[in-house]
């Protein structure tokens, strides 16, 4: 079983939804026909920003409106992450759009105190996985991308995707560990990371990559570059090279705290 990814890294004007979205679908609207999963950098709307209080929206919000607008009319899957507000707190929410009306979403666990998102939004405690064509699939953002632990696959998940606004200072950590969080998870491992420069004077080199379960990078989006690249993956492959080479039946048991699990199933 084949699935098509595309990535799109992009640069996003500061904190201006409209102008964004505007600029993101003419992108979404150029994709080969051949495209199934879509996916979009960290708070694709607005940039990475500490202000909240005047860039939240609720999930029937014009963005996620948006997002389910374009699924549907392009007959994708898309996902990014949004500045949200539910119940009086705001969230780095990871939502991703079916073509037909369908959302399933992720708060970000990881909070970048560096840039004091801790003391901005709160943080999630739920894993989530949904499958698409048999894939299972798991998306996380940005500082995730850290935490081993957090993303250590149970033998659950097929491919494992990272939305970030990932700053140029630390392009090498970035690709150094999604490398290895391919090889450690024996998956698929996508980052779809931004280009430009933010209102905070931070710079981006995009960097986006995909990696298949051996850690060859299968992509060539290039860095600094406005791009949308479109990459076949497979689960035979995949499959084949866990049996021939299973890892996970060695792996170490532990135990999470305060999380929990949902598995969604198409």
């Amino acid at each position: 079983m084949e699935l098509k990814i595309s990535i799109i890294q992009t640069n996003l004007l500061w904190e201006d939804k409209t102008t964004n979205l505007n600029y993101l679908s003419e992108k979404i609207d150029k994709l080969p026909s051949s495209a199934e999963i879509v996916i979009l950098p960290e708070m694709f709307t607005t940039g990475f920003s500490m202000h909240p209080e005047n860039l939240a929206e609720t999930m029937d919000g014009s963005s996620v409106h948006w997002m389910k607008k374009k699924a549907g009319q392009h007959n994708i899957v898309l996902s990014g992450s949004l500045i949200i507000e539910e119940k009086g707190k705001y969230l780095n929410r990871s939502v991703t759009a079916f073509p037909d009306g369908r959302l399933y979403t992720y708060d970000k666990r990881h909070l970048f105190r560096m840039g004091e998102e801790n003391e901005h939004y709160t943080g999630g405690n739920r894993r989530m996985i949904f499958t698409y064509n048999n894939w299972r699939i798991f998306p996380l953002i940005c500082y995730d991308l850290r935490f081993p632990v957090w993303s250590r696959n149970r033998g659950d998940y097929d491919m494992l995707f990272y939305v970030a606004n990932w700053p140029e200072s630390r392009r090498n950590v970035w690709k150094n560990l999604l490398v290895a969080r391919a090889l450690e998870n024996q998956v698929y491992v996508v980052g779809v990371n931004r280009i430009g420069s933010d209102g905070q004077g931070l710079t981006y080199a995009g960097d986006s990559l995909v990696i298949d379960p051996r850690g060859n990078i299968i992509s060539t989006t290039e860095p600094y570059v406005e791009s949308i690249e479109t990459v076949t993956l497979s689960l035979s492959e995949l499959n084949k090279f866990r049996e021939k080479f299973p890892v996970g039946k060695d792996a170490d048991d532990f135990e999470l705290k305060n999380y929990e699990n949902a598995f969604y199933k198409r």
